[in-house]
């Protein structure tokens, strides 16, 4: 091919980029533009936090904004009510089938020491189609609440004073069916107002305006969306005036409706008392427990000048109150009574003419509570800020909601508390949990920690010496990872002399200080350890790779789909220079650190350097080089250049702006993918392994794939990467390679695992477990309280329910295309089948896919460029990669 032909096609490139980018910038600005409205609506009331549960949009109810609960909460199932009730607050729901504790992490602003009025609404409306309402328990914070046991509509408010920053609101699955929630309000209020000793919080029974009728009143005449119900008697006569109460005057601090106190009722004569006697309900609640009540008064009869109505309250039979209340015109006045035992027989009350005084007794409201113990404390603040750090950064998918420590039967998998008031975190294991990245600086900063495991994960980068400064600490398991440098001395130290049982075994990367030292300045240079032989090999690998290559492309040999790009050879200083010294680590792996690099041209590149210590990480580096330097594909990560000096060994990448599709699937990732994005994704993946399947002789299987490993450019193309696992079989007719196990639970073959044989059929499952992962934004293994699930087996249920709704990510708020979506969980379960002949080769896959994505592109334009444009856009001939012939070559 002659270089204006090359000149060409790079310019239809360029241009073909460009709009791309335009079209996905456009469509992400839309995206952050309902992100701000939604935000907006959240803030609409000062001190309001209103929740729709289980809804997918914003709904009204008398003039507030309820908001989806989607921010809120990360676990749970959304439902709705089949009843008959009217109000469309109470139409959804979210249910929580799986794990014992589901919490509702409410953050408004001013929480810790502040007065809050938390109420919580449920309607079962039979949304499971059983007609059995269940029964469980509702808590707040690290105490419980109440237990929920209703088929009616039920509200249930408490007045109560976070001590932290944070409000927990937690469903408790008891083992008498599953807990649900329809809505949840938080609402601030004055902090002079409702006082509870520490340890305590006020449930509320009933707030009642007396003498008033009609419905329930709330917000906006009441500024704190209280719930107040009219009450009346028989024996009682009700009265109103049309004169103003003073609601903002300084004796209503409680801020009493003017609606609620501008009417009220008597009794006949003064020598009746106005008595009350508990429902059902309030009698209840009160029985286990102390009360409170408050009493609104405002005289709203205008009396003779110097007349006053005067009278005394008579709680539960005794006086409480030694003096007798008077009232003033339009004058509001609180009378509270709290902490009262009522001996089993709830609140019961009169008021009483005071004696001489001709004028009956009088009242406007009043409010009943029950005084709710609160004797758990919550776990240490530095503990929990610790904790809430390393479960973002590592995105725990586990069940890790509410407190860490408290209550104890419900403290988080893996992790161990003391007794202490407050409770500490004494030892935390992650083994096995897939943790990628460094190892966070905020594991040192539990300072009670006595065990801390963190074997065999995917952790990289240097061991940090700030673990030394864990006084407690004396088991620390790191096993199994990829960390590199020196192991800190204070470590050591504690080691050698028996204070820390230390394990580091299986990081080949690892370093001893005695064998190891640390790169310092610009121009220094990593010891070589690696043998002479195995370097003049790894050159002569490259330079006959790089000339085979370029053999094939003047003689018109191309690859498929192929992008063209240059690879030349780097001076270990030129890396330094082109790392900014090694400045910013970017990721990692059992060969060492992956750097961001900046070429001359302002081109970002990654660097992988290989760490001189490393076996593993020696021989996936040269698998890599013998692949990148002859496989070349638009959905494959491409070598732009490598460099080999002596004991410095790296090879210099494509940068990928957009980071690898499991962060764009975590939880806790704003920017989230739309169905159309995930298709896009699934096909550029199927693209790239078919290549690798197919164009390639002989054929390549990856033994590694997950979302780690599929990486995305500036507008979303999907590449796959990582090929230290790859292998190439000997000849076709070759139906397995034959090795230790590789690649990641989740996603590995259970078959390939089991027998350590991996195939193409291995790479097809590992593929079909992406393809549902990336339907349902779930992880692979998906944690549980009790025990872990694998996708495939929550998955099989749902569809053999055919509930296409809940399999799709509830992130996507019901934006996709329903055939579309079936089709790709029927695209996945093919690939997972048990046996491997009976999973289909990814040529069909990719054509399915394809079939998929059009079902979609049918309904309306798609929101990113045609696959299949795109395609024709950038391929050249399509002529299969001879990968026997060119390993021959390098050999000789």
């Amino acid at each position: 091919m002659d270089g204006a032909t090359d000149s060409v096609l790079i310019l239809k490139l360029w241009l073909f980029l460009v709009l791309t980018i335009a079209i996905l910038g456009n469509s992400k600005l839309d995206h952050a533009k309902v992100n701000q409205h939604a935000g907006r609506k959240l803030a609409e009331i000062p001190g309001f936090i209103s929740i729709d549960c289980g809804s997918t949009e914003d709904s009204i109810e008398n003039g507030i904004t309820y908001v989806s609960d989607k921010e809120f909460i990360d676990t749970g199932i959304t439902e709705s009510t089949v009843s008959g009730y009217s109000g469309q607050l109470l139409k959804t729901l979210r249910s929580f089938p799986q794990g014992k504790r589901n919490c509702y992490t409410l953050r408004p602003d001013q929480a810790k020491n502040n007065p809050y009025l938390i109420r919580a609404r449920f309607l079962y409306g039979n949304y499971d189609g059983k007609n059995q309402y269940p029964t469980f328990d509702l808590h707040l914070g690290v105490n419980k609440w109440i237990t929920v046991k209703t088929d009616l509509p039920l509200t249930r408010g408490i007045i109560h004073v976070p001590t932290t920053d944070f409000i927990d609101v937690c469903l408790v699955n008891i083992g008498h069916g599953v807990p649900f929630i329809s809505a949840l309000d938080l609402r601030r209020l004055e902090n002079s107002i409702y006082r509870t000793e520490s340890g305590e919080a006020l449930a509320s029974i009933r707030r009642y305006d007396v003498g008033g009728s009609g419905p329930m009143m709330r917000y906006p005449e009441d500024v704190y969306d209280r719930f107040w119900w009219h009450f009346s008697s028989k024996d009682w006569i009700q009265i109103a005036t049309n004169e103003s109460t003073y609601t903002q005057s300084s004796d209503n601090a409680y801020k009493i409706p003017d609606v609620v106190l501008m009417t009220a009722a008597k009794t006949r004569n003064a020598s009746i008392p106005l008595s009350y006697s508990p429902a059902d309900e309030t009698r209840e609640q009160c029985s286990n427990s102390k009360c409170s009540v408050y009493f609104h008064f405002s005289e709203i009869e205008k009396l003779e000048p110097g007349q006053k109505r005067e009278f005394t309250i008579n709680l539960n039979g005794e006086t409480n109150l030694t003096e007798s209340v008077k009232l003033d015109y339009l004058n509001p006045q609180t009378i509270a009574r709290t902490s009262l035992p009522v001996r089993g027989m709830g609140l019961n009350f009169s008021i009483n003419a005071a004696e001489g005084t001709q004028f009956p007794p009088i009242l406007n409201a009043f409010e009943t509570f029950a005084l709710i113990e609160q004797p758990n404390q919550p776990t240490a603040a530095d503990d929990v800020e610790a904790i809430m750090e390393i479960k973002k950064l590592y995105r725990m998918t586990r069940n890790w909601q509410g407190d860490p420590c408290a209550p104890s039967e419900y403290s988080w998998d893996g992790l161990n508390c003391s007794n202490d008031n407050p409770p500490r975190i004494i030892s935390l294991n992650l083994s096995s949990s897939n943790l990628t990245g460094e190892i966070s600086a905020s594991f040192s900063s539990l300072q009670a920690m006595q065990s801390l495991d963190l074997s065999y994960n995917d952790l990289t980068g240097p061991l940090p010496e700030l673990l030394a400064q864990l006084q407690n600490l004396s088991t620390l398991d790191l096993r199994g990872n990829n960390l590199t440098g020196i192991v800190p001395d204070a470590l050591l130290e504690k080691s050698r002399v028996g204070k820390l049982m230390l394990r580091l075994d299986e990081n080949p990367d690892l370093c001893p200080p005695a064998s190891c030292k640390r790169r310092k300045k610009k121009d220094s240079v990593i010891p070589i350890v690696a043998s002479s032989i195995a370097t003049v090999l790894v050159l002569l690998l490259i330079f006959s790779a790089l000339a085979i290559y370029r053999r094939k492309r003047q003689g018109g040999m191309v690859a498929k789909s192929n992008i063209k790009m240059k690879s030349r050879q780097y001076s270990y200083s030129e890396v330094v220079s082109i790392t900014n010294d090694f400045k910013t680590i970017i990721g990692g792996g059992g060969f060492g650190n992956v750097y961001l690099g900046t070429l001359e041209e302002d081109t970002k590149v990654a660097v992988k350097f290989l760490c001189p210590s490393s076996n593993q990480g020696y021989k996936e580096f040269q698998a890599e080089a013998q692949l990148l330097t002859i496989v070349h594909h638009q959905n494959l990560v491409s070598l732009v250049g490598y460099c080999d000096e002596g004991g410095n060994k790296a090879l210099i990448y494509e940068y990928m702006a957009n980071g690898n599709l499991l962060q764009h699937l975590s939880g806790t990732n704003a920017n989230i993918l739309s169905w159309n994005e995930r298709l896009h994704i699934a096909v550029d993946a199927a693209h790239g392994l078919e290549y690798l399947h197919n164009g390639c002789k002989p054929s390549i299987i990856h033994r590694d794939l997950k979302p780690s490993n599929i990486l995305l450019t500036d507008h979303m193309q999907a590449k796959i990467a990582d090929f230290g696992l790859s292998r190439a079989f000997s000849t076709d007719s070759d139906s397995h390679v034959s090795t230790r196990p590789a690649g990641t639970i989740g996603y590995l073959d259970p078959r390939s695992h089991a027998t350590g044989n991996a195939d193409k059929k291995s790479d097809v499952y590992s593929f079909g477990i992406i393809l549902f992962v990336l339907i349902s934004g779930r992880p692979a293994i998906i944690r549980g309280s009790m025990e872990d699930t694998h996708i495939l087996d929550w998955v099989i249920t749902m569809i053999e329910r055919g509930d296409i709704q809940n399999i799709v990510d509830p992130r996507l708020e019901g934006e996709f295309n329903t055939n579309s979506a079936w089709k790709a969980a029927e695209i996945a379960m093919s690939c997972t089948l048990p046996t491997a002949i009976q999973r289909p080769d990814m040529s069909q896959v990719l054509i399915e896919l394809k079939e998929c994505l059009d079902l979609v592109m049918a309904h309306g334009r798609s929101q990113r460029f045609n696959t299949e444009g795109r395609t024709l856009g950038l391929s050249l001939e399509e002529i299969p990669v001879d990968l026997e012939s060119d390993i021959a070559a390098l050999a000789r």
